[in-house]
Formats: structure tokens, sequence, C-alpha cells
């Protein structure tokens, strides 16, 4: 008789904690991630091999795919759906290539310029509309194409009312294109609900830099046109490396970007940790220290819970004073920024407060 075993729960955060070295006093998940020990040791490893005259480059394409289905699992959606490439303009611009001349596109005031400068510079009639976050939703209208937004914003850490959004595209059959860079890692993400969610891995997922996705719907898909097309967007890459007489692949990697190696091999131990973890308890985790140090601080609690908590800092002394106290932070548009993490704890919460003098 065949025994039949449970699957193993998801590891804690606590456990996930111990995949970093360090993290005590780093509040700038939201600037740039900490690499966990097995990117670390990846990385090196690579190089290392590289260094002694055998590079490994199936074994990197190997990464490069196993890094497609861990997003593919994070976000919710098959692997056929997903790009790769290195940067999320790169991938917006794409978007922007689907949209005809003179279409509208619905973008949030002050988001980050990587979601909103390849449509203003598109070399086209696009007719770019910027309103405040809170009225993305009742903004859409009869003549919206495409409403591109983050679902956290880069300055402020607001979260989107992505329902809202959501529901007024479907209302005037607009499509959406988020940005939830500031999101995976921290924040669930269910990238089907969307035409197209970029993606760059380097902060809250903790990758090296120069690994993003791209999900589209098959809808969106068929109107993009492969204008980054290389040897990676073939069928078989490693058979369409020469000439123009390439079958490209026929699902969404199609649209991939030659990978960059090394920050791939960096990439796949570190999504298969956030994959192995228990999306809610992250959430909670980020959200109730963000909370604990907003409570504290005596700031008022958002519309809807981020793990990012930015405050008015207009010569950057609160800044400075954590700076002082040896904890990284960050600054934006005038305004002091920390993130929580999943190597976060409350102890960090104390260190930051106790800097500010609170």
């Amino acid at each position: 008789m065949a025994l039949h075993t449970l699957p193993a729960p998801p590891p804690t955060v606590a456990a996930a904690r111990r995949e970093f070295t360090g993290g005590r006093g780093y509040l700038a998940a939201c600037t740039v991630g900490l690499p966990t020990r097995a990117t670390r040791a990846a990385v090196i490893a690579e190089l290392d091999a590289a260094a002694s005259g055998r590079p490994d480059p199936s074994a990197a394409s190997a990464a490069v795919e196993r890094s497609r289905g861990l997003f593919a699992r994070l976000v919710g959606v098959e692997p056929s759906r997903v790009a790769i490439g290195s940067q999320v303009s790169v991938a917006v611009a794409l978007v922007a290539a689907s949209l005809p001349d003179g279409a509208e596109v619905l973008v949030a005031d002050g988001d980050f310029s990587s979601v909103v400068l390849p449509f203003v510079h598109a070399g086209r009639s696009l007719r770019v509309r910027s309103v405040p976050l809170a009225e993305l939703a009742e903004s859409v209208g009869p003549s919206t194409a495409l409403v591109a937004f983050s679902l956290v914003q880069s300055a402020t850490g607001e979260v989107a009312d992505a329902d809202a959004i959501l529901a007024a595209a479907a209302r005037y059959g607009a499509r959406t294109l988020c940005d939830a860079t500031q999101a995976v890692g921290w924040l669930p993400v269910e990238a089907s609900r969307f035409d197209a969610v970029v993606c760059h891995t380097y902060k809250w997922l903790c990758a090296p830099r120069g690994v993003s996705f791209l999900t589209l719907s098959d809808e969106l898909a068929r109107d993009i046109p492969p204008l980054f097309a290389g040897w990676y967007a073939g069928a078989d890459p490693w058979s369409s490396c020469y000439g123009g007489d390439v079958e490209l692949a026929p699902d969404a990697s199609r649209f991939d970007a030659s990978p960059a190696w090394q920050a791939f091999v960096g990439a796949a131990p570190a999504l298969a940790l956030f994959a192995s973890l228990d999306a809610e308890a992250l959430r909670d985790h980020a959200t109730g220290l963000a909370a604990a140090f907003r409570l504290r601080l005596g700031l008022a609690r958002p519309a809807r819970d981020s793990a990012i908590v930015t405050w008015a800092d207009p010569d950057g002394a609160d800044l400075a004073r954590m700076a002082n106290a040896g904890i990284v932070a960050s600054g934006r548009a005038g305004r002091a920024r920390v993130a929580f993490h999943v190597f976060n704890d409350e102890e960090d919460v104390d260190l930051a407060v106790r800097a500010l003098g609170r």
C-alpha cells in the first residue's frame, strides 16, 4: 500500500530571514534588495568557474528558464506567458508599440519614469494623460486605450486600488499595464488580472540587477511587435543565432531579450526562496513592521497597508539622522523613505525610531 505524505509547509518568515547574511538596520529594500546566501554562493561559483576557463552557458540558460518558471509561480501564470529581460522600460516600450497612433494612455502623477517615458517618447502621437493616483480609476473613459501604473508607488509607498482600476478599465474596454517592481516579494500579485505586468527583481525579490520579467495576456501578446527580437527570442535559441530566417517562439518568450547570464544565475535561488514562502505571511510581516513604525512616529495609516513608509523630509534632516545611526534608508521626491522586508524585524523598527528621536 502506497504511503501518501502531505506536502511540507512553506518556510516561516523567521526561517527565511536566516537566508540573509545582513539586514539589521537595512531599510532600503525599495531601493535594492540584499542577496541571499544562496545567491551569493551561486554567483561566486559561476565567476570562479569562468575564471578557471570553464564557463557554462548551458547551465546559465537553465538558470534563466528556472527563473522564468519561478517568477510565473510567484505571480500565478504559466511560464509560457512570461518574457525575460533586464529593464522595465524596454518591456513597457513593447507594450507602447502595440498602441495605435493617437491612443490615450492614462498614468499616475509622479509615477516611476520607466513606466511613463516609453509612452511619452514613443515617437508617435500617443496622448499621455496624468492624474493623481487616487483618481486613476475614475479618470478612465471611452477614449482610454491603456492604463499604466505602478501597483506600489516608488516615491510614496502608496498602494494603488487595483480592483477599482481594473473594473474601470473593463467598463471602457481599456487595457492595463501594471508595474509590480515595488510589490512582488512582499505583496501578493495575480498577474493574470492585468493585460501586462512588468517587474524588475533586484528590489523586493533580492536578485541581482539585470533580471526583469514581462507577463502578457494572449490578446495583448498578439498586438505587440517583437521589436527587440534577438537570438534568444527564437523557438530554439541555440539554433537561431544567425541570419534573419528565424522562427520566433510561439509564446511570450518571443519577446525575450538576450539574458544577462550571471544575473540569472544569482536570481534563480532568490526567486526559489520567495516562491517557497507563504505570500500572505510575508505581506503581514512586512506591513506589520511598517504599521508599527508608522504608529510610533504618529503618521497616518494609508488607505491600503504598505511595506514602505514615507514622510515629508524636504531638507533631508531625518534621512541624515538615520544615516548617522547606521541605518540605510532612502529619500525620494522630498520625502524620507523606509521599507521593511523579510530580513527585518521589530529591532529594526526600534533602531529607526530611536535614530529619529521619537
